[in-house]
């Protein structure tokens, strides 16, 4: 027997075992349990959250012989015959290649013919959005007024697409990108049952680039699997697969970048490159770094929204105090910004090179918030001058006040130059010479 990969081979079978939709499974066996079931259902939300799933669930829960709960016993033949694929009742259409009016056109002429088996004929229309504007209209009729035993369940991942006359003739349900924690469970617990070891760490990140996606999340880790196979799913590993970066060099990378120092950045980066990183999973990645260090900036109450180690928080604190926010805004809107270019973009190192350099030269910025950021170089140079003045002082290198048997008023408010004339504060000294005399001593 062929392989099956693991979102298709641990499919949710009944509305229990669906993660992270608590709000649409609790509404859809209430209705079941009532027999308030609706003609039409408009599914919304991002990849992998279970759309398809549920409405799948659905379709077996509205005809299941003997329900229980509002769920599908998937045991009598009328669920058995939707799981295998071989039922009538149920009908799938891939909107995205039957978008026509033709395609609409048999659906009505469909409708008509009550089912051979069960209470319910129903029609899953996938990609929905992807119907013309023509098929839409054609649609309308039979949404509005079916006939009493036919169910419709549109899924879509782009809403905003669909037009308002069919969005006020169906029951909305938004399904939520699904957490790092609910995933992480799920992931572990299939991993389990597949006798595979891997690292807490290492399951969380897999969840994290997930991006809310719980079939992202299995087929990432059915791709380190195959990867590593046999072998236990370690944080580097996994890192190793998904051309992914350790945390580590973010905060070595954001270190340089604050120091100014653009031979380190471009060094760091040709690293990253060499051992195979991929430059798009990079920015965002330190785009995500950038944001977690300015929550913490933002309040010390947002470290449970954060989802880092303690280790990584630990770090995150230590380098919040190097960095101002205006610099910190700064860094993050060039980066986002090369996340929407890089994707496009055929050279993508030289790009990825060009806005590191970008951020360490804030001189090449003629915006705002690049002259804020020259603006505070020069004030920390100020700063150190004026420390190692004081420091020089205080070692009496540059004496307080003027030798014995000066002459003049006021002598107590003079120091020395290098060259031993006297000067004042207040007279017409040159500073430019006195800083100079200063850093040379």
């Amino acid at each position: 027997m062929s392989y099956t990969a693991l979102y298709r081979k641990f499919r949710p079978v009944s509305f229990e075992d669906v993660k992270g939709q608590d709000h649409i499974v609790t509404t859809l066996k209430n209705q079941l349990k009532a027999g308030r079931i609706g003609h039409a259902y408009l599914f919304c939300g991002t990849r992998g959250t279970g759309k398809t799933t549920v409405a799948k669930i659905l379709a077996r829960a509205v005809n299941c012989e003997h329900p229980k709960d509002g769920s599908p016993c998937n045991e009598c033949d009328t669920c058995k015959g939707i799981l295998s694929g071989t039922s009538t009742n149920v009908i799938e259409i891939d909107a995205a290649s039957n978008n026509g009016v033709d395609n609409i056109r048999e659906i009505r002429e469909e409708v008509s013919y009550r089912p051979t088996q069960g209470k319910y004929k129903v029609y899953i229309i996938d990609e929905v959005h992807m119907l013309s504007t023509g098929a839409f209209n054609a649609l309308l009729k039979t949404l509005e007024e079916p006939p009493e035993y036919v169910i419709f369940i549109l899924a879509t991942t782009e809403v905003n697409k669909i037009p308002v006359t069919i969005l006020s003739r169906c029951q909305r349900y938004n399904f939520h990108r699904i957490s790092i924690d609910t995933i992480s469970a799920r992931v572990k617990e299939l991993l389990d049952k597949e006798g595979v070891q891997a690292e807490d760490r290492a399951i969380r990140y897999i969840a994290k680039a997930a991006d809310g996606s719980m079939r992202d999340a299995l087929s990432l880790t059915d791709q380190c699997i195959a990867f590593y196979l046999g072998q236990e799913l370690t944080y580097d590993r996994v890192l190793d697969v998904l051309g992914t970066v350790d945390t580590e060099v973010f905060s070595r990378m954001l270190r340089e970048v604050i120091k100014g120092d653009a031979a380190a950045c471009l060094r760091l980066l040709g690293d990253l490159v060499r051992d195979g990183k991929e430059m798009g999973q990079f920015v965002s990645d330190f785009t995500w770094y950038l944001r977690n260090l300015m929550l913490l900036k933002s309040s010390e109450d947002l470290e449970d929204v954060l989802d880092v180690s303690t280790e990584n928080l630990k770090q995150l604190k230590e380098e919040s105090r190097l960095i101002d926010d205006d610099m910190l805004f700064r860094y993050i809107r060039i980066f986002s910004d090369l996340s929407g270019r890089i994707r496009f973009a055929t050279q993508k190192q030289i790009l990825v090179e060009t806005e590191l350099i970008r951020l360490c030269r804030p001189q090449m910025d003629t915006d705002l918030s690049g002259v804020l950021d020259r603006i505070r170089v020069l004030e920390e140079k100020t700063e150190k001058t004026d420390d190692r003045l004081s420091a020089l002082l205080e070692a009496g290198t540059v004496p307080r006040t003027a030798p014995a048997g000066s002459t003049g008023s006021g002598s107590s408010g003079l120091f020395s130059s290098a060259d031993g004339r006297m000067a004042s504060p207040g007279g017409d000294s040159d500073p430019k010479r006195e800083q100079k005399a200063v850093m040379a001593a």
